[in-house]
């Protein structure tokens, strides 16, 4: 049950206006969710955050052409939704670098704006592989695509969804299948064809941008994603040179939805570490 407030606005960006959800006061900090949901996956993890780094604002986007956000209109591309993002960013009022929490498309879209120092000042990314959507899952989604665009998430489609985003125990869970089911359901068919094209079959390799990363940085994976392994998360960490990771069991993509209580463990040991006279990331739990 939520114990704390929220203050919604909308904030115009390049790619519409998106839906955002403000909770406590302070140093902003920024929560992108994935693709095919909204900020509501985040919704477990908020009071545990708020408890635990009293002293932030907890800002929660709903991505372009998904949630309560403006649909799309047309095909765009991650480092436009980065663009967006620092549209919002300046919408919301930053006239500081935030800290940036990003799962699936939000680690994406984090990747876009990490090399830059004056936008974020400490980036973690959530269950985000940096290298293209792999060839059996693109043939995947060629077949679903096209029933996705004519009848939405229907049928397969939000089983294959169902699947991809988390564990076979969670899509048993109604809390949680809930969560997902009702993100999918919000976005018209048009808008989340657009957003698969966009920020899915179009992603691309991020590899090359990881050494321009300079701010402390956190990769969290999963034990049960398939292209994001614990050992690409290390890999990724150690190509940064303030960069670590953690590994977080039972759970597929949606690590924040699945595992709440250990991704705010692990997120605010990363803070506390950032926060102290030098940087202690071996004080983060593995």
């Amino acid at each position: 049950m939520k114990t704390f407030s929220e203050r919604a606005q909308r904030v115009d960006t390049r790619l519409g206006s998106l839906a955002v959800r403000r909770v406590g006061a302070g140093d902003m900090t920024v929560l992108w969710s994935s693709m095919f949901v909204d900020s509501h996956t985040w919704d477990s993890v908020l009071p545990l955050l708020l408890a635990g780094a009293p002293g932030r604002e907890l800002v929660l986007i709903d991505p372009p052409g998904l949630g309560r956000s403006d649909p799309l209109s047309r095909r765009t591309s991650i480092a436009e939704a980065a663009d967006a993002a620092r549209d919002a960013l300046d919408g919301l009022g930053a006239t500081t670098p935030v800290d940036w929490v990003g799962n699936a498309f939000g680690g994406h879209v984090g990747y876009q704006l990490a090399t830059d120092p004056s936008t974020i000042r400490s980036f973690v990314a959530i269950s985000a592989p940096t290298e293209p959507i792999p060839a059996h899952l693109r043939r995947q989604i060629a077949v679903l695509h096209p029933i996705l665009r004519l009848m939405g998430a229907v049928g397969p489609v939000r089983t294959a969804v169902i699947s991809a985003m988390v564990t076979d125990a969670s899509a048993a869970t109604p809390g949680i299948r809930d969560v997902v089911v009702d993100s999918l359901n919000r976005p018209t068919r048009a808008s989340m064809s657009h957003a698969l094209r966009s920020f899915i079959i179009d992603r691309t390799d991020v590899t090359d941008r990881l050494s321009g990363i300079g701010v402390p940085s956190l990769f969290i994976a999963s034990d049960d994603r398939g292209d994001w392994s614990p050992e690409d998360a290390q890999r990724a960490a150690a190509s940064l040179p303030h960069a670590t990771s953690v590994t977080i069991a039972g759970a597929r993509t949606l690590i924040p939805l699945e595992q709440p209580s250990a991704v705010a463990q692990a997120i605010l040991a990363f803070w506390a570490a950032n926060e102290s006279e030098g940087p202690r990331l071996s004080d983060i739990p593995a």
